[in-house]
């Protein structure tokens, strides 16, 4: 997604595994400017790298298929501390009020199965009264969705940073519906890199250089020089139509509409920005555009390109007939956001592609709003994890952006929970194999209905959306990756 800046949150995960302590820097009080002069934000609080080991990623394992990574589906489980809200209230009430996205008949079941654990001992009774600091724990069985095949490829390795080559597809760090299928997991997983700190983000669709520094005062150098705007950004897009030949500068402000569909547009309430545009080829039929972000607003390249009526050619969002006859040219929707965000999902619903969206029929049941890791911009959090099971739930500035999240398996009223025989239910941690130490995942739950629903792959070019970030230099480094093959100046759908 990103247009990126800095990224004030590292992804962490449930069970982190720290290796030192956090170095926090006091910010400073805020001053009234003078005229003419530029606000600097105040430095980032620095955590530790973002570590997984051998225990994570033995969760599951990746297969290859159809030109897809895939993870097979594992049990994972979700923790919480009870909310001040919660306090006096029964599991059922806040289950019953709060987390829709399952109907009161899965949480019975859980807890019949041992799924529901509360400070560690089974939940038998869900009147149970909730009380201060009470600890629950949801295991749920997890389904990630696939994404395009393409390695990642490292441009570059020392002992100060790792840069590598985002496909598109891919989140950066574990969030929304996705955990192993990040590029965090998988730099891990496969390729022994630890202990990395996030230095910018980029838009889950969004492919090219993607930085990570390896200890924290090397993060803490370049992030210096983000917030004094040392850092240049390039990209490269594919859009719609003949782009102009001169020098296009937008300014337009951005306010984000939705963070659980992950959708933004030009409005005078929003932040303030600003976008070079410079055409490089045209086919006859789209134009290749060099893009320079000044700022890093979420979706900043994409909704500004919208605006000036030439869209990324697959954009699975601004470029889509729900924003109406002109696809959202000159800020002209003609629909309120609600009907906007409803036309949205109703389109990419008939399409069969909301996953493509990373969300889920799930996501759109539960209650509040959401970031979505795959669709919200460098400086904005990740969406935090419905606590009980697995859903969106609202997830604001001063919340936690690291937790974990991903939306647990709605349930079909067609499935009679309420007789499941808890003699069948199947092993929470996966069946240990006595002579080769190897778990073998089951790929089957009962109380799952992602088991039981037969959902069509999306194809490696669903994937692909024709935006890459191609250079990022700074005062004592530069970093590029070659051209996609989109990007050619001969290149035709």
């Amino acid at each position: 997604m990103a247009e990126p800046g800095p990224d004030p949150s590292r992804a962490r995960e449930e069970e982190p595994s720290p290796t030192g302590k956090e170095e926090a820097v006091p910010a400073p009080k805020k001053r009234r400017l003078a005229e003419g002069e530029r606000y600097v934000p105040p430095p980032r609080k620095l955590n530790t790298g973002v570590s997984f080991g051998a225990e994570h990623f033995a969760e599951t394992s990746y297969y290859f298929e159809g030109g897809l990574r895939k993870v097979r589906p594992y049990y994972f489980d979700f923790r919480t501390y009870c909310k001040g809200r919660w306090v006096g209230r029964s599991l059922l009430q806040v289950f019953g009020t709060e987390f829709r996205a399952q109907p009161l008949a899965y949480y019975r079941a859980a807890a019949r199965a041992g799924r529901l654990r509360l400070n560690e001992e089974p939940v038998r009774d869900l009147d149970i009264v909730l009380k201060n600091n009470d600890f629950l724990r949801n295991t749920v069985h997890r389904h990630e969705p696939p994404v395009t095949a393409q390695p990642i490829r490292i441009l570059a390795e020392d002992e100060e940073v790792v840069v590598v080559d985002k496909p598109s597809s891919l989140p950066v760090h574990p969030c929304g519906r996705f955990r192993h299928n990040t590029v965090i997991f998988i730099l891990g997983k496969e390729h022994g890199l630890q202990e990395l700190h996030t230095l910018h983000r980029l838009d889950r669709m969004t492919s090219g250089v993607l930085m990570f520094a390896k200890t924290a005062a090397v993060s803490k150098r370049i992030d210096e020089q983000v917030r004094q705007r040392q850092l240049e950004k390039e990209y490269v897009c594919r859009v719609v139509g003949e782009f102009p030949e001169h020098e296009v500068v937008c300014e337009e402000p951005i306010l984000v509409v939705s963070y659980k569909v992950g959708v933004c547009r030009v409005d005078p309430k929003g932040k303030p920005c600003q976008t070079l545009f410079q055409r490089l080829s045209y086919n006859g039929s789209s134009s290749v555009v060099r893009c320079l972000p000044r700022t890093g607003r979420t979706h900043q390249i994409r909704v500004h390109l919208q605006f000036l009526g030439h869209p990324i050619v697959n954009d699975p969002i601004y470029n889509m007939e729900a924003w109406g006859p002109d696809r959202g040219k000159g800020g002209k929707i003609g629909k309120t956001d609600e009907e906007l965000l409803k036309a949205l999902v109703e389109e990419h619903r008939s399409k069969q592609s909301l996953e493509v969206l990373g969300i889920g029929e799930e996501d759109l049941n539960s209650s509040g709003e959401s970031k979505d890791c795959g669709n919200s911009g460098d400086r904005t959090k990740s969406a935090e994890a419905d606590p009980i099971n697995g859903s969106s739930c609202p997830a604001e500035d001063k919340k936690d952006p690291k937790r974990d999240n991903v939306a647990a398996c709605p349930l079909n009223s067609d499935i009679n929970l309420e007789t499941l025989d808890k003699d069948k239910e199947l092993s929470l941690r996966g069946n240990q194999d006595g002579q080769t130490g190897e778990k073998r995942w089951e790929e089957k739950d009962p109380l799952c209905v992602e088991c039981r629903t037969n959902r069509r792959d999306p194809s490696p070019k669903e994937l692909v959306m024709f935006l890459h970030a191609l250079r990022y230099k700074g005062t004592d480094f530069e970093y590029c990756s070659s051209m996609p093959e989109w990007a050619m100046e001969d290149w035709e759908e």
